[in-house]
């Protein structure tokens, strides 16, 4: 069977968003990392309502969100093709995985930093 792309802008965007929601879907109800990190989004909204951060906070802080979830659902991406290919240990792989996961690091510190920065005051 061949696949037929969908050439039309309105059906074709529509598909876009309806392949890209359910990729989401699978992150949030598959994978660990992300459903830790959905979780503290979650909470993280829930204490932005609480105690009525600005709307520049709300920015950043949902940023900081979106960047952690974001590069995570790469990560894992780069991960699950990297074990499609080799699905053995090899050394190689294991570098390219490394440096998906260090780039989740480096977006998890950032927002880290960026939850202190608002909440910080706030409850001390």
């Amino acid at each position: 069977m061949e696949f037929q792309k969908d050439n039309t802008f309105f059906t074709g965007r529509l598909k876009s968003v309806t392949y890209a929601f359910k990729g989401a879907l699978k992150l949030i109800t598959t994978e660990h990392s992300i459903m830790v990190q959905f979780s503290i989004g979650i909470l993280l909204t829930i204490a932005g309502l609480y105690f009525g951060i600005t709307t520049t906070e709300w920015l950043f802080q949902t940023m900081a969100i979106g960047l952690v979830l974001s590069i995570e659902g790469l990560n894992t991406a780069v991960e699950k093709v990297a074990d499609f290919i080799h699905p053995n240990y090899h050394e190689r792989i294991g570098f390219i995985k490394d440096i998906a996961a260090g780039a989740v690091f480096f977006a998890a510190i950032t927002a880290i930093i960026i939850g202190l920065i608002i909440y910080m005051p706030r409850i001390s």
